[in-house]
């Protein structure tokens, strides 16, 4: 395949006789004071998308598809970011991409970390021909086959190590300077106990696999949850072998709501830290519980009314490390609740029985019926752009992908929950979206050479795209 010229104007600034391929309506310059965004999603309908957003002080803001393709042959469960390249003078940075899917792979590419300097927009719009930038510097890497069945999670704790976790009870931790397999973690295969004689199913064929896994920021150690467990897992990344266990009783499953017929078992899991000291999270289907260092549980979150959580995280709000935790919902809300010990609000005694954990209060509410979203929130991110500024990109199972404007302030206030957040703008990408990445691009540092931006409005392009090896 032919390499694409990067720029035809480079040759000559004078002559007349080239012909332009399209009209376009408004050339301008991104100014050091626009935010220039680069999200990501992945859908059921095996696309990987790949969206630029520019946001200008005072106008609307600008979406531009970066790449769509079909990634994989099945749907796209999990996504995960690497951090930037070091810089490197008259060089570009790259942020490493990674896709897992239920066909059983890991695909790689390699992303640029800078926005586009020159952006030319077309002439008429129209909703079938959209604006499309293309950068010869986004590339596929290749394909990881350390597991034998669908990946769930992904993640990229430092740029030199990639860890992956599947349904074969399986966590994987890769280099990734040469991408070779370092170690394995293996979970142990829960027992399934009162199967029903009728139970066709084959022998290990009860559910089984890694559902989430969190590294605490000091990379030593790593919590994890699995299918058909009522525990969550504590290893050692040192050793790669198991620290401890946590069980989860039969009236700590009760508070989140997890009932006699209920699985019981954790889907999500995150670290995070108050002015108490860090704490980690495991999400359940309808609730949220809350441990501390010691493994003791502080709190519950219980979403009112009550709905499915689909994603969770910590949002940090201030320059002290304080955070608070963030979850998506059923109902199209991301509710924002503080975990710190003063917030707490203990529930009345029950006759007959324990009193139950405290609840963490609710701070704020973005999005939900007030705001026209109604649709689930499959998964979002939160990204800081500083002047106590924070953009909440969230993803919708219907394709849309919403980003919002929160200032870190109303989640530092001590009343009553409110409605929170700004919509800038929304885009609707066509495909059903199941995990979502996001991270504000960098400036072009000086001297570095031009990756030649071009926007098109993706009608009767003829011209040849460049080969994965042609950079």
């Amino acid at each position: 395949m032919a390499k694409r010229k990067r720029n035809a104007n480079r040759e000559s600034t004078t002559s007349d006789t080239s012909v332009p391929s399209k009209k376009v309506k408004s050339t301008f310059q991104a100014k050091p004071e626009m935010t220039t965004i680069q999200i990501v999603t992945g859908s059921y309908d095996r696309v990987l998308h790949g969206i630029t957003v520019t946001i200008p002080p005072s106008s609307e803001i600008r979406f531009a598809d970066t790449f769509l393709f079909n990634a994989h042959t099945s749907a796209i469960r999990c996504l995960a970011l690497s951090p930037p390249s070091a810089p490197v003078s008259n060089q570009t940075q790259k942020i490493i991409l990674a896709s897992g899917s239920t066909d059983e792979r890991i695909n790689l590419y390699h992303l640029s970390a800078h926005a586009p300097t020159k952006i030319s927009l077309p002439a008429i719009y129209s909703p079938i021909s959209r604006p499309v930038i293309e950068n010869p510097k986004n590339r596929e890497l290749g394909s990881l086959l350390h597991h034998s069945s669908s990946i769930t999670a992904l993640c990229f704790p430092t740029r030199s190590k990639l860890l992956s976790s599947a349904e074969d009870s399986t966590i994987a931790i890769t280099r990734t300077r040469d991408w070779s397999l370092l170690s394995t973690i293996k979970a142990p295969i829960p027992k399934q106990l009162g199967r029903p004689s009728g139970d066709t199913a084959p022998l290990g064929g009860a559910p089984s696999g890694v559902n989430d896994f969190a590294v605490h920021p000091s990379m030593k150690l790593m919590i994890s949850v699995g299918k058909g467990e009522k525990c969550m897992r504590l290893w050692n990344l040192v050793t790669g072998k198991k620290a401890g266990v946590l069980s989860f009783g039969r009236e700590m499953l009760g508070e989140v709501g997890e009932g006699r017929f209920s699985r019981g078992e954790g889907r999500k899991v995150a670290w995070g830290s108050t002015d108490a000291g860090d704490e980690f999270t495991v999400g359940f289907e309808r609730g949220v519980l809350v441990f501390g260092m010691d493994s003791k549980p502080r709190c519950k979150v219980m979403p009112d009314p009550r709905t499915k959580i689909h994603q969770l995280c910590y949002v940090p709000v201030d320059e002290e490390d304080l955070q608070v935790m963030a979850l998506s919902t059923e109902d199209g809300r991301v509710l924002f609740y503080s975990t710190r010990p003063t917030d707490l609000s203990t529930s009345a005694t029950v006759e007959g029985k324990e009193s139950s954990l405290p609840s963490a209060k609710l701070i704020a509410q973005l999005g939900g019926k007030n705001c026209g979203v109604t649709g689930r929130i499959k998964d979002f991110t939160a990204l800081n752009t500083g002047a106590s500024t924070t953009l909440i990109i969230t993803g919708s199972s219907d394709g849309v992908i919403r980003i919002w404007n929160l200032s870190t302030t109303d989640l530092t206030h001590g009343g009553e929950a409110k409605q929170v957040g700004k919509l800038l703008g929304s885009y609707q990408t066509n495909n059903r979206i199941t995990c979502l990445k996001a991270f504000v691009m960098l400036p072009r540092p000086e001297g570095a050479e031009d990756e030649g931006f071009d926007i098109e409005d993706g009608e009767n392009d003829k011209e040849e795209l460049p080969s994965s090896d042609s950079e």
